[in-house]
């Protein structure tokens, strides 16, 4: 039993688990893909650290002087509504967020 968790738990770690579960079903809806999202707050914050902290405070109090979209899309579709995820949650979705879009060592 203890054997059929702990793969369980590896699964979701590898497969994104809160990120995919929460952000990705979300997103799948919008016109525009979750990538581009990222690569907006790369352009804007450029470091791990502030595109992280930027995400985080939008997240937990969007608004319209936060966002990083274009005002178009915000007239279009609007600011999301805040994240009901728990510190935790949502600190461990960056994570993963981060780590799936990053650019940094990956470049040639």
């Amino acid at each position: 039993m203890v054997r059929v968790l702990s793969v369980f738990l590896l699964a979701s770690i590898l497969h994104g688990g809160v990120y995919q579960t929460n952000c990705v079903a979300c997103h799948k809806t919008l016109p525009v893909s979750i990538d581009k999202y990222f690569y907006r707050y790369l352009l804007k914050y450029s470091s791990e650290k502030d595109v992280k902290a930027a995400m985080y405070h939008y997240l937990q109090n969007p608004s319209k002087k936060k966002s990083v979209m274009a005002e178009a899309f915000i007239s279009r579709f609007g600011v999301k509504q805040k994240s009901k995820l728990t510190n935790k949650q949502l600190q461990k979705a960056l994570n993963v967020y981060w780590n799936r879009y990053k650019v940094f060592g990956r470049l040639r």
